[in-house]
């Protein structure tokens, strides 16, 4: 009897170490899994020489994460995927799943390829959905909480450019996850964002955040997402339906009807990211492929790139008074076709071919007086007989695939509404629609009717990814945030890198200037020389100095000497360049 007790007494102590070890093994796994995730912050690489392939993004993590997919044999897809993924996680203020954007692209075999899958107006949303009894804007109505919210297209874009990828779409989305779960150290500036917005978050949420603790954020500060870590696995396992239908679809409906919000359960079901035919043009030799309509960039792009060379711009010299003022009136005609002729062209008839011909750009350039200002009363739409926190994406990878992706959630943070048990903030792209003819929007940009709201149109966007064509081969892979400055920071670095003949580094970093007919004052960054501004209030124009405007990333790749890749990451932020 003793043998037996003593047996079973052994047997039950090796049971008890066989689960203490199988215990202290996940502990150190754990563990392990941990510590793949930095607990610093990753610094940023500004400048990366390449042969093969680059990456340049608004985070280093997301960068280093597009690197890694092309190392294991990915194409430029591949890494868009994940880059876009991973920018969900560890930039919050911009990178979402509750946004989306527009992707311009060249394939190998030559083909030029335009994605839209920007935001869609709820099927309940109306013209007058932010006015008051007197027609009158409320305040705010359009840029904070549940209301402001378009339908998000960004996860059904992704699935799109799955078909273009070659690696299995578990493996794309796998970093994102792990960033996730784990966590991530914030950089300095995400973790001032976070308490400058931490009441912005108490008002719009009913329920805690990832994105709110008791203590102020600091440098380093690990931020973990595990309903957002949920969210990804959903999408890893059900793609699609793990976004638009199933639970992620009920916690975005739940989240509506938390505040007064209008996205319903056939809003998301019936989403689905179009393909587009880019917009193309040539420039100085260069071919240019950039993003039609619903954006408005393209269009823009095109007609300050046509006005300022019928004016032999590169003639006149970088930043020089007439080369501004050329600038300027050229902005000036632009954004006022903007306001009265440019919306979605699913619902409204824009004169494209005219708003863009030779004949109709060199009357409109030919209007202003060298050295007077001009004026917006005077300078109306042509006569035609016919948003700052967002994020942008360029890379390149060995074979010649060429991406560039500008994805949105319209303001720093969206609506600072984070969708309860799923994680992520949802946009506030309804602001981008003109909410009243003449009133203007949160990057003071105004409209007409022909970007008035209706449901299931798309409000009319700025951005601007751009690839550039010599020979057919990608050249210049460009893009920004910035709201409506994003057109004219593409056109100066382009016309920096074509015209002028600068580095790609002076071309992304000195300071830029904008102006976008209303309000009629000329826009400054930081340390924009005094002396420039001088020349133009001589002229009559208004100035102001502003924030910084933008974060352009920008590839440039050179022939001549074999293959010189050169990434450029802007030093206005984290941004960074990858590339091996």
């Amino acid at each position: 009897m003793e043998k037996l007790l003593t047996a079973a007494m052994a047997n039950l102590l090796i049971k008890r170490l066989f689960v203490f070890c199988l215990f202290f093994s996940a502990f150190l796994n754990c563990k392990t899994a941990a510590s793949q995730v930095s607990t610093s912050v990753l610094p940023s690489t500004k400048v990366k020489l390449a042969q093969h392939a680059a990456v340049v993004t608004a985070h280093p993590l997301a960068s280093k994460a597009g690197l890694e997919i092309l190392k294991k044999g990915g194409n430029a897809f591949d890494a868009a995927i994940t880059t876009q993924l991973v920018l969900a996680v560890v930039y919050p203020g911009a990178g979402n799943l509750g946004g989306g954007g527009f992707m311009i692209a060249h394939q190998k075999d030559g083909k030029n390829l335009c994605l839209d899958f920007r935001e869609v107006a709820p099927e309940k949303a109306f013209k007058n959905m932010y006015l008051d009894s007197n027609e009158n804007p409320i305040p705010g109505l359009s840029q904070d909480g549940h209301l402001a919210c378009g339908v998000p297209g960004t996860i059904s874009g992704i699935f799109k450019i799955l078909k273009y990828a070659r690696l299995p779409f578990k493996d794309l989305i796998e970093p994102a996850i792990k960033y996730a779960q784990n966590g991530f150290a914030l950089t300095s500036d995400q973790a001032d964002d976070l308490n400058e917005l931490k009441n912005d978050f108490l008002k719009n949420n009913h329920n805690p955040v990832a994105f709110v603790k008791d203590n102020p954020w600091k440098e380093g500060d690990i931020l973990v997402q595990p309903e957002l870590a949920a969210t990804l696995n959903r999408i890893k396992e059900n793609r699609l339906a793990g976004f638009y239908q199933g639970l992620t679809a009920q916690y975005i409906v739940e989240e509506m009807k938390n505040g007064n919000g209008i996205i319903s359960y056939d809003d998301l079901k019936n989403y689905e990211a179009r393909d587009r035919i880019p917009m193309e043009f040539d420039y100085k030799l260069n071919h240019i492929v950039t993003m039609p309509l619903p954006s408005s960039g393209g269009i823009i792009l095109k007609q300050l790139l046509k006005m300022t060379a019928y004016k032999n711009m590169s003639s006149m010299g970088f930043q020089t008074p007439e080369c501004m003022q050329l600038i300027i009136e050229a902005e000036r005609c632009a954004y006022a076709d903007r306001a009265f002729f440019l919306g979605d062209p699913d619902f409204v008839k824009v004169p494209i071919q005219t708003l863009t011909s030779e004949s109709y750009l060199q009357s409109r350039i030919n209007n202003y007086e060298p050295h007077k200002a001009g004026n917006s009363n005077d300078t109306k739409a042509g006569v035609i007989n016919e948003s700052e926190e967002t994020t942008h994406i360029s890379i390149i990878d060995d074979e010649g695939n060429a991406v560039a992706i500008t994805t949105t959630l319209n303001d720093s943070y969206g609506s600072k509404t984070v969708v309860s048990k799923a994680g992520f903030i949802l946009n506030n792209e309804m602001d981008d629609f003109s909410i009243k003819p003449g009133v203007p929007n949160l990057y003071g940009v105004t409209g007409n009717k022909a970007n008035a709201i209706e449901p299931r149109k798309k409000m009319l966007s700025s951005m601007t990814p751009t690839i550039v064509l010599k020979d057919n081969k990608p050249v210049i892979v460009v893009g920004t945030p910035g709201g409506s400055t994003i057109p004219t920071n593409v056109f100066q670095t382009i016309t920096s890198l074509i015209d002028f003949k600068m580095s790609p580094e002076d071309a992304v970093n000195l300071p830029k200037f904008h102006f976008q007919w209303l309000p009629d004052v000329v826009y400054f960054e930081p340390d924009f020389p005094i002396e420039k501004k001088i020349h133009l209030v001589e002229m009559g124009y208004s100035v102001r100095d502003r924030g910084y405007m933008g974060r352009t990333e920008l590839i440039k790749i050179d022939y001549q000497k074999g293959k010189i890749i050169t990434a450029i990451a802007d030093k206005r932020g984290d941004d960074d360049a990858a590339g091996f």
